[in-house]
């Protein structure tokens, strides 16, 4: 028996779920924005959140280009619009597609709490390519925790050897003799 799961249930269980989270979630909604054309299989048009997962099953593959994809990612970005768009390109389980809706939905609600857009519109097979120039402008540096460098605080893991503390002797003091 497959663990995976067909287009109708996999989009019956997105509906309960952003549902779950306040959602008026419409089913099969002609999405007609930004130059972009394309039947929703889930969509909220008053918080402007939803879902597409394209699939052979229902030939909806092609329904969204690189171009389209590039469109409404970019509307993402600037905070319009949470569109979770999912590719058939693997097998999705139920509980893999639950954790990735929740996840969506909990990036979501932090950006639109920040003013931010989102950034979980996924599409497995269209990631566009960058060039070394913008990742390289795009790079972030890492911190580390003090727990992952090492004992010494330094990124070769090398071990120092543990300093005992050195305490300077005093000279003993010499009693006074008392007088009496």
């Amino acid at each position: 028996m497959s663990d995976t799961l067909s287009e109708t249930k996999a989009c019956d269980l997105l509906a309960r779920i952003f549902r779950s989270r306040g959602y008026a979630i419409r089913r099969n909604v002609l999405f007609h924005e930004y130059g972009v054309e394309f039947h929703a299989d889930g969509w909220d048009p008053k918080a402007r959140v939803g879902f597409e997962f394209l699939t052979s099953e229902d030939d909806d593959h092609d329904d969204l280009s690189l171009e389209e994809y590039k469109t409404l990612s970019a509307a993402q970005q600037r905070g319009e619009l949470s569109l979770f768009i999912l590719d058939e390109v693997e097998p999705l389980s139920e509980a893999d597609l639950v954790e990735m809706a929740n996840d969506f939905l909990d990036e979501t609600a932090a950006a639109k709490r920040t003013g931010r857009g989102a950034t979980g519109a996924k599409k497995a097979k269209a990631k566009p390519q960058r060039s070394a120039a913008k990742k390289a402008a795009r790079k972030k540096p890492v911190r580390r925790k003090a727990a992952d460098k090492g004992a010494t605080g330094k990124k070769t893991g090398r071990v120092k050897a543990a300093k005992t503390p050195t305490t300077r002797k005093r000279p003993a003091k010499k009693k006074r003799p008392t007088r009496g």
